[in-house]
């Protein structure tokens, strides 16, 4: 588990992460300064290991907030949602991605994970107010037809759309290309630069840092693809 997260100056969020499951994929745990309310952004696995980080420190957690649904994220949501008793969010569009899961755990030989109740139906630009904090959902299909990404405090959660100098695969179900270069273009670098990008893999990164550097977003030349 990484230390808190003090890149963004003036920050009122705490970011604290874990990399989980075959795929290392980063769960987030997002929280006020100075409070033990608590978002958990894409639970992947282990449920058992984010739990006791969870009951170690004493946490609140108030609900789980997912960029989409994916095996890879998705596989820890339903035992946190029942221990905890708290509310999943996630877009309509990438409801049927995670009923998929199941058929995707078996072709990759992982266990089949347990299937989460969907509470809340995330919409683009939906102001979520939870656990003392106001984030901001935008739509970012491309990856999934349901793909998110969150923006709160300076920070933006991008899922699997933006990583540092990659973008999300498209050759899975519900993929596009075009669409999610679209989605990139139109609601991540439109963000201020100096906005820090938690990745559903891999390192964080900056909008502005993958603005000017990241290949798949610009030429060698630095112009914009």
């Amino acid at each position: 588990m990484t230390a808190p997260d003090s890149k963004v100056p003036g920050s009122h969020t705490v970011v604290d992460s874990v990399t989980v499951g075959p795929f290392q994929e980063n769960t987030f745990f997002l929280r006020p300064q100075g409070d033990d309310r608590l978002i958990v952004i894409d639970p992947g696995d282990e449920a058992a290991r984010l739990q006791e980080i969870i009951d170690q420190r004493g946490w609140k957690p108030a609900a789980i907030v997912n960029t989409h649904g994916h095996l890879d994220h998705i596989g820890a949501v339903a035992p946190l949602q029942e221990r905890y008793g708290i509310p999943f969010y996630l877009h309509a569009s990438d409801v049927p991605i995670m009923e998929q899961s199941r058929a995707d755990a078996a072709h990759f030989g992982v266990p089949e994970p347990a299937m989460p109740l969907v509470d809340h139906r995330l919409q683009h630009d939906q102001q979520l107010e939870l656990a003392g904090l106001t984030l901001r959902v935008l739509h970012t299909p491309g990856h999934t037809p349901g793909g998110v990404s969150l923006c709160v405090d300076g920070r933006v959660f991008s899922g699997d759309a933006l990583f540092l100098s990659s973008i999300g695969r498209t050759d899975l179900p519900g993929g596009h290309t075009e669409t999610l270069l679209r989605s990139i273009h139109e609601r991540l670098l439109t963000l201020p630069d100096a906005t820090i990008v938690h990745c559903g893999h891999g390192a964080d990164t900056t909008i502005g840092r993958e603005r000017s550097q990241n290949p798949f977003l610009v030429d060698r030349d630095g112009h914009t693809i």
